[in-house]
């Protein structure tokens, strides 16, 4: 039951409010769409209604006339996202050291510069996993560009350990300098 008169208080705001504010725009006041919209005409004369056989059988009256022109505006706002996966693959024999440039790609440039950085799960990893920081990730402090090129990652043989095949998931992520 209470359920139901908040349903009917509900509607009747929206019912009440939607004609105050119709009320409340003057036709005069309607601004010059040009030749691209067309705001169809109104009747302004009392309607007969017909049967089937072309009988008179009612007529309505008209008591008002309103037009209501609404107009809206939409902003968009796109996100600065990263839309290029990475995958490296290296092969480090004995105690080579590698430095492996490669390139981020963002869906558009940023709008304000030195504001957006570039954030790793992780910088320094332990890619054997035996104690020692053997990789490195570095990148320019700042994303200034839609294609970021100062990135490197660099793999130290010296302390990998261990023998095998390794792999590791690094995220990226778009934080906001503050």
């Amino acid at each position: 039951m209470i359920k139901k008169l908040i349903r009917y208080f509900i509607v009747f705001q929206i019912i009440f409010y939607s004609i105050s504010c119709a009320e409340i725009i003057n036709i005069d006041k309607i601004p010059n769409l040009g030749d691209d919209i067309k705001i169809p005409e109104l009747p302004t004369e009392d309607l007969n209604e017909v049967d089937n056989q072309g009988n008179i059988i009612g007529r309505r009256t008209l008591e008002k006339n309103t037009t209501v022109y609404l107009e809206s505006k939409v902003k968009v706002f796109v996100p600065l996202e990263i839309i290029s996966d990475i995958d490296i693959e290296a092969l480090i024999i004995d105690d080579q050291k590698l430095k492996i440039p490669f390139d981020i790609e963002l869906n558009k440039t940023p709008e304000k510069q030195d504001y957006y950085r570039l954030h790793y799960s992780e910088k320094e990893i332990d890619i054997d996993l035996d104690g020692q920081i053997d990789t490195y990730i570095y990148s320019s402090p700042f994303i200034n560009t839609r294609i970021l090129k100062d990135n490197i990652l660099y793999i130290d043989g010296e302390k990998i350990s261990k023998e095998g095949t390794f792999r590791r998931k690094i995220y990226m992520t778009i934080e906001i300098r503050e």
